[in-house]
């Protein structure tokens, strides 16, 4: 695995690279590996209408506490780990630009109406949660991670992941995980956002014999070509179907950075 960041100045460049030993994804209405592919090609379309995943490999106790958001990402976690047993150990990035805003939104109004505010859902409004809940069913004191960038959210998950497999870590298991927000705040979307999440298992490049083989750099970008940028699906989206279409190449600006995905040989 490469790891590299450089600084000149504003310019500031860097890239990593890595390999996708296992991968995941469900969102409304696409629950298969074959499904998912269908959409990766412009085949098949989500289904706003189907229910929250089912989470069943988790404990219902937990299970109940979880939000939308926290579901989907729980279930693509549970699904992209190996049926043989998981090291104890796994590190794991649970990755979301909105996370709980949803709720923290709700405890808001509640406030507002000087109504009574639900424990549960007070201690679950935070980013983190997810990674409590997953610690806790699994009784896993590994290393987890929540991390929100905004548009580039991806992008600085995955650098996280870089560093962690860097310093050691076998295996890193990045989540992504989004709903839209509360409209509240549809007065300053930037893409048409819909409710997905995915997973990936990673591991280093060099130790990679199996898996698919990728690697991503990045460059300061003008800041005004970056936000007159549109961009139609949310950046997780955007990269799920590069990495599903096995395209070689994926190219995005956000966050003030030009981000370059690719597929190595």
């Amino acid at each position: 695995m490469v790891n590299r960041q450089h600084t000149n100045r504003n310019m500031r460049f860097g890239d990593v690279s890595f390999s996708v030993a296992s991968h995941t994804a469900w969102a409304p209405g696409l629950d298969t590996a074959a499904a998912w592919l269908e959409w990766a090609h412009g085949r098949a379309d989500m289904n706003t209408a189907v229910a929250d995943p089912k989470v069943a490999k988790m404990p219902p106790m937990l299970r109940r506490r979880a939000s939308a958001t926290g579901k989907m990402a729980l279930e693509a976690a549970y699904a992209c780990l190996p049926e043989q047993a998981v090291p104890s150990d796994l590190p794991v990035i649970f990755a979301s630009r909105h996370g709980e805003c949803a709720r923290s939104v709700e405890l808001l109004q509640e406030l507002a109406r000087h109504a009574p505010l639900s424990p549960t859902s007070f201690s679950l409004s935070v980013h983190n949660a997810n990674g409590g809940l997953w610690s806790i069913a699994r009784g896993d004191r590994s290393n987890n991670i929540a991390i929100a960038a905004g548009s580039s959210t991806v992008e600085h998950a995955l650098i996280e992941a870089c560093g962690l497999l860097a310093d050691g870590a076998p295996q890193v298991l990045l989540v992504m995980a989004d709903n839209p927000p509360p409209e509240v705040f549809a007065a300053y979307a930037d893409c048409a956002e819909q409710s997905f999440s995915w997973a990936w298992l990673l591991q280093a490049d060099a130790d990679a014999n199996t898996g698919e083989r990728l690697s991503l750099s990045w460059t300061a970008e003008d800041g005004e070509t970056a936000s007159a940028t549109d961009v139609a699906a949310p950046g997780g989206l955007d990269i799920l179907r590069f990495f599903l279409r096995r395209d070689a190449e994926l190219t995005r600006v956000a966050g003030g950075r030009r981000w370059r995905w690719s597929r190595r040989a």
